[in-house]
């Protein structure tokens, strides 16, 4: 077995990782802490500090045009993608949850970014079956239900285009994915998900331990 070179994550080195990162804006600040007072049950749905400041790294980086974000939550992964498109930019935002998304277009327009986002409320199976069938699509993150990641993989990847990318949250599902005792429910799900991706020819990827696992994945050509 490899040794890992990760040390522990303490509170002292995550607030120091967090100390060598872009911060949260102050919109960004405020949707984390309206989050937390009204679902504090359901706040661990959020992306993390440095996932959020990753995804908007990596919008700049690939140069994204056209994003498509599956599983929005509060808005806060979308609101840091947003910020970092273009003008002219777009992200399509896919939830099934009208409670969970209240608070997001409001942050957005304090942004200043409403008008890059389109909330769709709906199955997101529907509404990614819905997008044009050529591949258009540059970045895409996905964070929703675990069942459903390698259904929406196969919606996904033939519509990205040669070189785009796929961000995938959630793959380490709080460590259940190596646990034999998980046999079914979203850890399982997340553990079949990451052998279809890592077979998947025509994605290369590379899992992270990055909060609870990322893997981002490019398409081939």
């Amino acid at each position: 077995m490899s040794e890992t070179k990760s040390p522990p994550l303490t509170a002292e080195l995550y607030t120091y990782v967090l100390a060598h990162n872009p911060p949260l804006d102050p919109v960004q600040q405020a949707l984390v802490a309206s989050t937390r007072a009204l679902f504090p049950g359901d706040a661990i749905k959020q992306v993390a500090e440095e996932q959020a400041s990753l995804l908007a790294f990596l919008v700049r980086l690939t140069g994204a045009r056209h994003i498509v974000e599956v599983g929005t939550f509060t808005g806060l992964s979308a609101l840091a993608m947003a910020r970092a498109l273009p003008a002219d930019g777009r992200l399509i935002a896919l939830d099934i949850s009208e409670e969970w998304t209240a608070p997001a277009p409001k942050a957005w327009a304090e942004a200043g970014v409403a008008d890059r986002i389109d909330l769709r409320i709906a199955p997101a199976l529907d509404s990614l079956r819905a997008l044009p069938a050529e591949p258009h699509i540059d970045l895409a993150f996905l964070d929703a239900n675990k069942d459903g990641y390698i259904a929406y993989w196969e919606e996904l990847v033939p519509r990205l285009r040669p070189g785009g990318l796929i961000v995938v949250d959630n793959v380490l599902f709080f460590g259940s994915v190596v646990d034999p005792t998980v046999t079914d429910g979203p850890g399982a799900a997340v553990r079949e998900f990451n052998a279809h991706a890592l077979a998947d020819k025509r994605m290369e990827s590379v899992m992270l331990t990055v909060a609870d696992g990322l893997t981002l994945a490019r398409k081939v050509g």
